[in-house]
């Protein structure tokens, strides 16, 4: 059951949406994106339609959460694949690499848009991410995406509740980001350190860790996890394992952050 004010910034999110008239929804797979893509295709039925971009910073373990969430959902979902790794300003790694990647993908959203006739196209975008630093929000609004949370004013708590109130299976779903955030700013994004980054995440959600990030300084792997999580990370044996496996990827130290997961840390 949900409060007055939850059910009455829903009906503002499913009145925008049915004003659409028909949706493409960019998909992560992400609660954000879930949620929006959850309410418009009760809405909308056919007339929703997720996309979710394939790249090599999109980890594939996001994409079969992506792919298991759209089916229970029940919608049509359709891959697209880019590459930013193609694109010289990305690879730069300055603090415009999130607008050069989400030029590419709504460029490529923005093609299907019109192939497949789509009223507008919709994002993920939070009230709260307004208050952080993002260059690709102003992509978006460059290509015309709209923010239905945004609009009904919802923030990243109000999403969680609602998510679990229409029965979302990922509603608890920590926060991802494209691989490229695990690159500090400055340093040049390589195919070869996505990869390793992307491996050495893949060892820290065997261990069970929920919500964590594999800095890649180089020769040495930063490792953040939730500081209640930290006790975890630090079991002897637990350590002992994590370490070798992130030394078998390349890494010549291994180093926890005793201040724990913090969005956006590599761009210090």
């Amino acid at each position: 059951m949900m409060n007055a004010t939850l059910s009455s910034k829903l009906q503002r999110m499913r009145q925008l949406l049915q004003d659409m008239e028909s949706v493409l929804v960019a998909f992560s797979g992400g609660i954000d994106s879930s949620l929006v893509l959850k309410v418009a295709h009760d809405f909308l039925g056919p007339k929703t339609i997720a996309v979710t971009s394939v790249s090599p910073t999109f980890p594939s373990i996001e994409l079969e959460g992506a792919r298991r969430v759209a089916s229970q959902i029940g919608t049509r979902h359709l891959i697209v694949e880019t590459d930013q790794l193609e694109i010289p300003d990305f690879i730069r790694n300055d603090a415009g690499r999130c607008y050069y990647c989400k030029t590419d993908l709504y460029q490529a959203l923005g093609k299907l848009q019109r192939e497949l006739k789509m009223g507008a196209m919709v994002d993920g975008t939070n009230l709260d991410d307004l208050g952080d630093d993002r260059p690709g929000i102003r992509a978006a609004r460059e290509w015309g995406v709209r923010s239905p949370l945004v609009e009904a004013e919802l923030s990243k708590a109000e999403i969680r509740a609602l998510a679990k109130a229409l029965g979302l299976s990922n509603w608890d779903k920590p926060a991802a980001a494209c691989l490229s955030s695990r690159i500090p700013r400055g340093t040049e994004i390589t195919r070869e350190k996505l990869t390793r980054v992307e491996l050495a995440e893949a060892v820290l959600f065997r261990e069970g860790l929920k919500q964590f990030r594999v800095r890649d300084h180089g020769e040495t792997a930063r490792i953040e996890v939730e500081t209640d999580e930290l006790p975890a990370m630090l079991d002897d044996a637990r350590r002992a394992r994590v370490t070798a496996k992130l030394k078998e990827l390349g890494f010549r130290f291994v180093t926890v952050d005793l201040e724990g997961y913090r969005r956006g840390s590599s761009n210090a």
